[in-house]
């Protein structure tokens, strides 16, 4: 009887530190989100102000991705600080966005090194290994897109998580 006592209570500060980290962890997400965002604007703004959005574009949209990235796993956190359930969709989301993003820069430095001027034999090995990233990365999303959508069909959904 007073076992299972001291196990219910180290149990509960267990849950006390948890919800405390994940409570940091959300407070410095949070944070990071806002200076990115911050820094975005500052990116988009500069840009627009040189008349160089066709060339910053790319930057901003990469910036743009990982603040959305930053909130995905926010939210996250927050279904985790609330139904103590860890849901695997937002990793996945998360895994998506990131292939996309370095897709996007996989395909802006390909269009760098394909510039006539700057081609040269250690660019086309560089070309060559990147056009094999790109590949490796549709076969991923491939497998993060089947996953989701397999995890949405046949995954029972918590109770405790239909009000969110």
């Amino acid at each position: 009887m007073a076992e299972n006592k001291v196990r219910n209570h180290f149990s509960d500060y267990l849950g006390h530190a948890e919800v405390t980290i994940y409570s940091v962890l959300a407070v410095l997400l949070f944070i990071a989100a806002l200076a990115a965002i911050a820094s975005t604007g500052k990116l988009l703004w500069e840009s627009i102000a040189h008349w160089s959005i066709a060339t910053e574009g790319f930057r901003v949209l990469d910036e743009l991705l990982v603040v959305l990235m930053l909130v995905e796993i926010l939210h996250t956190l927050r279904i985790s600080i609330r139904s103590h359930i860890l849901v695997t969709e937002p990793f996945l989301i998360v895994g998506l966005i990131a292939s996309i993003r370095r897709i996007l820069v996989i395909t802006l430095q390909a269009a760098n090194l394909t510039k006539s001027d700057k081609w040269s034999p250690e660019n086309a090995g560089l070309f060559h290994a990147s056009m094999l990233e790109l590949g490796l990365l549709a076969l991923v999303l491939l497998v993060l897109v089947f996953s989701i959508a397999l995890l949405r069909r046949y995954a029972p959904a918590p109770k405790t998580l239909e009000n969110m």
